[in-house]
């Protein structure tokens, strides 16, 4: 009885301490987010790309995934796509890109053969 006892008891505390989690050593959640977003800077030359976006068939996965990698360009101060219209608009820096490089983008999204950008065009 007192063996059993015994091993219950060693059990019960190695569960304890493997289970356990030291917080501390990890880092915040906020500093992480901290690191991945993407600092905007105000556009020497602002101008805004309207075009259509072909192949996409579905919001979540092709028209959220390409909206995501717009937004991540360096010079991109905003990017929508409708999946609905087949469209997407893009705020950017024409001192930094061109929309020849954001349409290029779209289009090397996924296999780099599934999306077409056409009817582009950019005013500012």
């Amino acid at each position: 009885m007192n063996f059993s006892k015994l091993l219950l008891t060693v059990g019960i505390a190695s569960t304890l301490l493997i289970s356990c989690k030291d917080t501390a050593s990890q880092p915040k959640a906020e500093n992480n987010e901290a690191k991945t977003e993407k600092e905007v800077v105000a556009a020497a030359k602002p101008e805004t790309a309207n075009f259509k976006i072909d192949g996409m068939t579905c919001a979540m996965g092709c028209a959220k995934t390409i909206e995501t990698k717009l937004s991540k360009m360096e010079g991109v101060q905003k990017a929508t796509v409708d999946f609905e219209k087949k469209e997407a608009t893009v705020d950017f820096d024409a001192a930094v890109l061109t929309k020849e490089q954001i349409a290029k983008t779209v289009e090397n999204t996924g296999d780099g053969e599934t999306y077409k950008a056409s009817e582009i065009k950019a005013k500012g």
